[in-house]
């Protein structure tokens, strides 16, 4: 399976498209977009004002990877669809625990 991240000597860069508004808080499965690029889905109950998906975000990933809160952060995408999010840590543990995530 592709995995929608790239590894970096600190961590990961892990590629989302971010629904808001959603009904619940849930990380999906993966799609590619148009130009080939593949993003991992991902839905948040908290609305794009004032960072409140972001937030949203950050949590929900760092809930389902099992890492703190303080690790992730979005680092690019902060106003659009697609995002990217940073994940400091052991790059291979982190592209680990991605799969296993995905694999549920």
């Amino acid at each position: 399976m592709d995995l929608p991240c790239r590894l970096r000597d600190d961590g990961l860069d892990l590629y989302v498209r971010l629904t808001p508004k959603s009904s619940k808080d849930e990380l999906g499965g993966v799609e590619a977009s148009a130009d080939g690029k593949i993003y991992l889905k991902a839905r948040v109950r908290a609305v794009p004002e004032k960072g409140a998906a972001n937030t949203a975000l950050e949590k929900l990933v760092a809930k389902s990877l099992g890492v703190p809160a303080t690790t992730v952060q979005v680092v690019a995408g902060g106003t659009a669809r697609l995002k990217t999010v940073r994940i400091s840590g052991e790059p291979p543990m982190l592209q680990q625990k991605l799969e296993q995530t995905l694999s549920r």
